[in-house]
């Protein structure tokens, strides 16, 4: 099915914060349902994991470090337009939009309605922000729409067909000169001492997750991608990576 830049435009419309059924028309995928109920689509789960405090321990205290390490990847002042793929429990979104010009704008999508629900609570009163109910596997915006894209601790949610055809997604809506910032897991080091329970926690909880121990995330990246510069850079013994690729 060959998409017009007028039926783009109106799916983007029709997703928009505040549009007729921007929560509801998209379905939840099975394997996020069966795999991460208890984290983002259960209403409780908002409840339970919007804590900072509890954010920043899920990531060894390393929280504010890789935030604002992914946003200095986009400099102290965000101009044209971003979008985050995935909420994000936590501050992001409200640090993010705080480093937009006023003449910028922040676009936000999340596949989860009770996702969606509270960032538009944690995100009230700011702006500008549009708020968006999509698969990050098959946006709804048009090619070439975005200056930057931020992909924050997403990837390793997602099985390789669903991560391969998000990236793909994520490099389809950037433009030419924009930048795409990845912030995921990474194998640590051997002397990292939380290699051996890091694998057994992300064994447990977070199924994915090991596919980024043993591949680079740039596997996963559409050709194009590849072919450009890589800027990498580790965190705290290795447990963590950030990925910066300009187009």
């Amino acid at each position: 099915m060959i998409n017009t830049k007028k039926d783009v435009l109106q799916r983007e419309a029709h997703y928009a914060e505040g549009g007729s059924g921007a929560i509801g028309c998209v379905t939840v995928p099975d394997y996020l349902e069966k795999t991460y109920w208890w984290a983002y689509t259960h209403p409780n789960a908002v409840r339970v994991f919007e804590r900072q405090w509890l954010v920043n321990s899920i990531l060894w205290g390393n929280y504010r470090r890789l935030r604002n390490a992914a946003l200095n990847a986009f400099g102290d002042t965000i101009k044209g337009r971003t979008l985050q793929m995935a909420c994000v429990y936590g501050d992001l979104t409200e640090n993010l939009l705080g480093r937009h010009h006023p003449a910028a704008r922040l676009d936000v999508i999340d596949v989860a309605p009770e996702q969606i629900k509270n960032l538009r609570k944690k995100t009230a009163g700011l702006g500008p922000l549009g708020i968006h109910q999509q698969n990050a596997a098959h946006l709804q915006f048009e090619a070439a729409t975005f200056d930057q894209v931020l992909m924050f601790f997403l990837l390793h949610e997602m099985p390789q067909a669903v991560r391969r055809q998000a990236l793909a997604e994520a490099w389809r809506v950037l433009k030419p000169g924009g930048k795409l910032v990845l912030m995921d897991y990474h194998r640590p080091r051997a002397s990292n001492p939380l290699r051996y329970v890091m694998a057994g926690v992300l064994r447990l909880l977070e199924p994915y997750a090991l596919d980024l121990w043993h591949n680079d995330l740039a596997h996963w990246l559409p050709q194009e991608a590849k072919n450009k510069t890589l800027k990498k850079q580790l965190f705290f013994g290795d447990l963590y990576q950030l990925v910066v690729i300009s187009r």
